[in-house]
């Protein structure tokens, strides 16, 4: 299970929670498994899977796609790592996306897959992956650029 990482780390954006998401990559791998004389040899396996895990997201509907409660912090609860601030506004920005867009930023930038392939899992024309890829980091961009401690490296990571 080479790519169950790369897998969960996916789901675990698409989904509201930890345990939805590793419950959409046992899936994911189990519908491989079972679908394994499908696979052509000479296919990106990886491309495959990540095909079969969104196939598994879509038909598992609405009920995934729910935004987990927010917690509210006290002040003591606050760390001033600015580090960890940064990282925790790039992910706050990356939740706020429509998951089209989350999902294509997703795939190309964090997976590294290119948008040929990105088409492929997705099924959709590649015109659409390059036009939402942009839309995806524009709006990062703006949401970040906006942030009061101006994260100007994520802002150049989705570059």
């Amino acid at each position: 299970m080479p790519h169950a990482r790369s897998l969960l780390r996916v789901a675990r954006r698409l989904t509201s929670g930890a345990s939805a998401a590793e419950d959409l990559v046992q899936e994911t791998l189990l519908s491989g498994w079972r679908s394994f004389h499908q696979f052509r040899p000479d296919s990106n396996i990886r491309a495959w899977l990540f095909r079969i895990l969104m196939n598994n997201f879509y038909a598992q509907g609405r009920k995934l796609r729910s935004v987990p409660a927010l917690v509210p912090l006290t002040a003591e609860d606050h760390t001033f790592d600015p580090v960890l601030d940064e990282k925790m506004e790039v992910s706050r920005a990356l939740n706020t996306l429509e998951t089209d867009h989350r999902t294509v930023l997703l795939l190309g930038v964090v997976e590294g897959f290119t948008c040929r392939e990105i088409a492929g899992i997705l099924n959709i024309p590649v015109g659409t992956v390059m036009s939402r890829l942009s839309r995806a980091r524009q709006t990062m961009r703006n949401r970040l650029s906006s942030s009061s401690r101006g994260l100007a490296y994520a802002a150049r990571a989705i570059e």
